[in-house]
């Protein structure tokens, strides 16, 4: 067996085996190979055998490295050969000479087997002391580099069906800014469909990714990567690769992995579930200034036209699915606007009686019709040097949009049994869940108010399309529902905040608080589960493609046979099969024979 020595100045010679395909050399005690002497970097070099020659490789660009007197960052090594690190020099030796003294790995399989489990108590110690998550992700990305020889290493979220890097590491302990880029699509998608780890011993090589575009872009070599479940749901990916050796990883190192994997899901879970995974697309949680809450494409967009518009006084028309917040998004254009100091007036239109609209609109003076005991001014006059938000401005009769259009254009308004009209200095902004172009077309709204009030149009996009934003505002909202209802709810488990974002929430953002508000008031315990959300039937089982496939195809083929009257030549050739694939399906079922033949 290959081996280094270290002619120390003082005591007997040190020997050092080198059995691994990657040996690191350093002074902290993590190393393969600890070299204790103030001049060694913490990480100072590697040694790498590609399966037919050895090489050596610096980790540490601050730690110099000397080969055969001369200065080299990297380069291969023949027996003989000598390496300088700091002031320790070693003597690398195809062979395994007698050591003087050996202390680094233990012959007895049970004390090498102590060994392992202290190292893990001791990273499990080190995990539990740490309160960041991410911090906790990579010290353990860290332990699992250390422990397999990879290069580096990923823990990745699944959001959605997209990946998302929680950590990123290198073996030099030295974060990843391009992380994702350096991750195979086919490897992870692999993973995704079976829930299974995967080995890649030589990815260019490897029949079943060769052809992989990411495998040949990347020049990936050795891959090791494993599922993070909970309670069954595949929720991440812990990935870990080598690029510089070849059948590095084997079945044995799917044990460590898997070690590692349990404690990556354990630490993840918990963070998930207290919300305190901080991940780069929640960093923008709220608009400044604002109620509005989100990350969204749209929603960034929406806001980003809100600062243009809100400096000007033209007309605004919010529309958008009722409950996805147009309110806000109204606030937002007056908070932000030079009127912010003024009044912010909201009128329902759909919730006022008609009767009543003129008089709640332009005020009315005392005797105007029965009731009208004294004078009062309308929302327009109370919105004077402010903004008057007009919500479900759909729902106003015919017989009051000439006069709010006459209101609009002429900015005075004249109160009802009144002939005197006042000045009023205001701001307009409306909105609505309707087509209002399809009312105009119907007759239903006059084409003069539609132009008058859409100047310029800001539509919200429901929240089954604003993905992740749906578990920022589960978050944001939990805090404040716990706080305001005295609830000791904290967070939600992983399965929920899976069902979260499965759900398409037909009531947007108002549904959610209503579910929000019902499962902190009924639950039993700090983490709210889909139950509890009333959300148990948004988790279905992932099964892999091709079972899916498969399941499909028989409810589909029973579908037809049923139309068919049970007719099974018929349904075969309907459907363009050979009648033996619906006897398959049939006695997959055990319903035996069935209909005509």
């Amino acid at each position: 067996m290959p081996s280094l020595r270290w002619v120390a100045k003082e005591g007997p010679p040190r020997v050092h085996s080198v059995f691994k395909a990657i040996t690191t050399l350093g002074r902290a005690r993590s190393n393969d190979v600890t070299l204790d002497h103030p001049s060694v970097g913490t990480h100072h070099a590697q040694i790498v055998f590609d399966g037919k020659s050895f090489g050596f490789a610096e980790l540490d660009k601050d730690a110099p490295i000397t080969w055969n007197g001369k200065k080299k960052r990297r380069g291969s090594l023949e027996h003989g050969d000598r390496l300088t690190l700091g002031e320790v020099e070693l003597v690398f030796s195809v062979f395994d000479e007698a050591r003087a003294q050996v202390v680094e790995e233990p012959s007895d399989p049970r004390a090498a087997e102590l060994v392992g489990m202290r190292r893990l108590a001791d990273l499990v110690r080190k995990l539990a002391a740490l309160r960041d998550p991410v911090e906790q992700m990579n010290v353990l990305l860290d332990a699992a580099i250390e422990a397999t020889s990879a290069e580096r290493g990923f823990v990745i979220l699944l959001e959605g069906g997209t990946p998302r890097v929680a950590a990123a590491r290198r073996v030099n302990e030295r974060s990843l800014p391009d992380a994702v880029q350096q991750l195979s699509d086919s490897i992870l998608a692999q993973v995704v469909e079976t829930r299974r780890p995967v080995i890649v011993a030589d990815a260019r090589n490897d029949t079943l990714f060769r052809s992989s575009e990411s495998v040949m872009n990347l020049r990936l070599s050795s891959v090791i990567a494993a599922p993070l479940l909970s309670h069954g749901e595949l929720f991440g990916i812990i990935y870990l690769g080598n690029d510089q050796v070849v059948r590095l990883f084997d079945p044995s190192s799917l044990d460590v992995v898997t070690v590692f994997a349990g404690l990556a899901a354990a630490l993840l879970e918990n963070a998930l579930a207290y919300g305190a995974l901080v991940l780069e697309r929640d960093q923008r949680r709220a608009f400044p200034g604002t109620s509005v809450i989100g990350a969204c494409p749209g929603l960034v967009e929406l806001m980003r036209r809100v600062d243009k518009v809100a400096t000007t006084d033209v007309s605004v028309l919010v529309t958008g699915e009722t409950g996805t917040g147009k309110e806000l998004v109204a606030r937002a254009i007056h908070e932000r606007s030079n009127r912010a100091k003024g009044p912010f007036v909201v009128v329902n239109c759909g919730a006022i009686p008609e009767p009543l609209m003129e008089s709640e609109l332009f005020g009315h003076v005392r005797g105007a019709f029965t009731g009208a005991v004294a004078s009062r001014a309308g929302r327009f006059q109370t919105a004077h040097g402010g903004t008057l938000f007009l919500d479900e401005v759909g729902e106003m009769p015919l017989s009051l949009q000439v006069k709010l259009l006459r209101a609009l254009q002429e900015r005075e308004v004249v109160r009802v049994g009144d002939s005197k009209p006042e000045k009023v200095d205001i701001r307009v902004t409306a909105a609505t869940h309707r087509d209002l172009e399809a009312m105009v077309r119907a007759g239903t709204f006059r084409e003069d108010l539609f132009y008058r009030l859409n100047v310029v149009n800001l539509h919200l996009p429901p929240l089954r399309d604003r993905g992740e934003d749906v578990v920022v505002l589960a978050r944001h909202l939990l805090d404040r529902f716990s706080v305001e209802l005295g609830a000791k709810v904290r967070g939600f488990t992983p399965t929920a905040l899976t069902a979260l974002r499965r759900h398409a929430f037909p009531g947007n953002v108002r549904e959610l608080e209503n579910r929000l508000k019902k499962a902190i008031v009924l639950a039993d315990g700090p983490l709210l589960a889909p139950e509890d959300l009333g959300l148990g039937d948004a988790l279905r089982t992932i099964v892999p493609l091709a079972q899916a496939r498969e399941d499909y195809a028989r409810r589909y083929v029973l579908e037809v046979l049923e139309q068919n009257n049970g007719n099974r030549t018929k349904t075969a050739a309907d459907l363009g099969v050979d009648p033996r694939t619906v006897f398959r399906y049939l006695e997959r079922e055990g319903d035996g024979p069935v209909g005509e033949p």
